[in-house]
């Protein structure tokens, strides 16, 4: 059996292993420590937000941005449908109801659909995905919801190190978050961020991430928080991973442009939008006429891991009652579509073979 080639697996550089010493060696393990500040602040160098918070996951920043915005069982909130669950479970978490929003051709969520649901759903909020990495038209959905009155969340948990007119994805609207899950293109094993330019907002955050505990000798407690902060050493591992980002974009862009180039005759491509520049932290596809599970399973038998795209959330069993704006392109995308292996630490050579491969199917 050939060796496993997973679809993005976690890629260390060289100082990952030097700062995770040094937490050990200072004994700030968890849940404080040098490094989750240093990690903090090198991603709004990174991307020019002006706060950030480091957290345990990039659904608990999506639930902490819901919560700070007072998001309650009486809000509706619209969010993406193409997209993965947890971008929009937070929503349920505050009992507050979603919304689901197709798709447009740039497989990101519809500005159309957007400013129809507003207009009959009166939402407080949006939760935008950048799809594998791809900017979402969020110029656009900011321009609704300043004309609207709607506050806008930013998963751009697969998208850090993107942009849109040269600006980084997360930081256009009230919120961004960021995720290091072990899949993402950098990760600090598990771990998220939240990032605004709203000072009070993160400070606020922050508290309720520490259990919300007031500032006394004792544990003192007026509100309900959580335990959500990320731990020193993750952050050790973090910030060793944002000096090699760079460099993993540019190896994502390649491996994209081998893929788009080996087999554009029996596929189409997620496309770029006008003026964005994409991490292509996945590539993904769609076969014109090959069936998406019958290339999964033979190249299963090469011990080569592929995914189908998201199965859309209006389509998913524990959503089945809630409202959803549909045109049908998220769930041709998900019959069509699959994921290819994508990590920065495969040769070229390995992804020319698996292009042959699927050629062969």
């Amino acid at each position: 059996m050939p060796k496993q080639i997973f679809l993005s697996p976690p890629h260390m550089g060289k100082n990952e292993i030097k700062y995770v010493k040094e937490a050990f060696e200072s004994n700030y393990i968890a849940p404080v420590g040098p490094f989750i500040e240093k990690f903090e602040h090198a991603i709004c160098n990174y991307t020019k937000a002006k706060y950030s918070v480091a957290l345990s996951s990039g659904t608990a920043a999506i639930h902490l941005a819901l919560r700070i915005l007072n998001i309650k069982s009486s809000d509706k909130v619209l969010a993406s449908t193409f997209t993965f669950i947890g971008s929009v479970a937070p929503i349920l978490y505050q009992n507050a109801e979603p919304i689901f929003i197709d798709s447009d051709e740039s497989w990101n969520i519809d500005p159309n659909l957007v400013e129809e649901a507003i207009k009959k759903e009166k939402p407080k909020a949006i939760i935008v995905t950048h799809l594998y990495g791809q900017p979402a038209k969020i110029d656009e959905i900011m321009n609704l919801a300043l004309k609207y009155g709607v506050y806008v969340i930013e998963d751009a948990a697969e998208s850090l190190g993107a942009t849109l007119k040269n600006k980084h994805t997360g930081t256009f609207g009230h919120f961004g978050v960021y995720s290091f899950n072990g899949n993402k293109i950098i990760t600090t094993g598990g771990g998220g961020i939240l990032v605004s330019n709203n000072k009070e907002w993160i400070e606020k955050a922050r508290f309720l991430a520490s259990q919300a505990k007031e500032n006394e000798y004792w544990y003192e407690h007026k509100e309900i928080g959580y335990n959500y902060r990320m731990s020193n050493v993750l952050a050790a591992i973090g910030l060793g991973q944002v000096e090699v980002l760079k460099e993993r974009i540019r190896k994502k862009r390649e491996i994209f442009k081998i893929y788009s180039q080996n087999f554009s005759e029996i596929a189409e491509f997620m496309p770029e939008i006008k003026n964005a520049y994409g991490n292509r932290w996945l590539t993904t596809c769609l076969f014109k006429d090959k069936n998406p599970i019958k290339v999964l399973e033979y190249l299963k038998k090469f011990n080569i891991e592929t995914r189908p795209l998201w199965k859309p959330m209006h389509l998913q069993p524990v959503f089945k009652s809630a409202k959803a704006y549909i045109n049908g392109k998220s769930e041709s995308f998900f019959k069509k579509g699959l994921c290819l292996p994508s990590g920065t630490a495969l040769s070229f050579e390995e992804v020319k073979r698996i292009c042959e491969l699927i050629k062969k199917v």
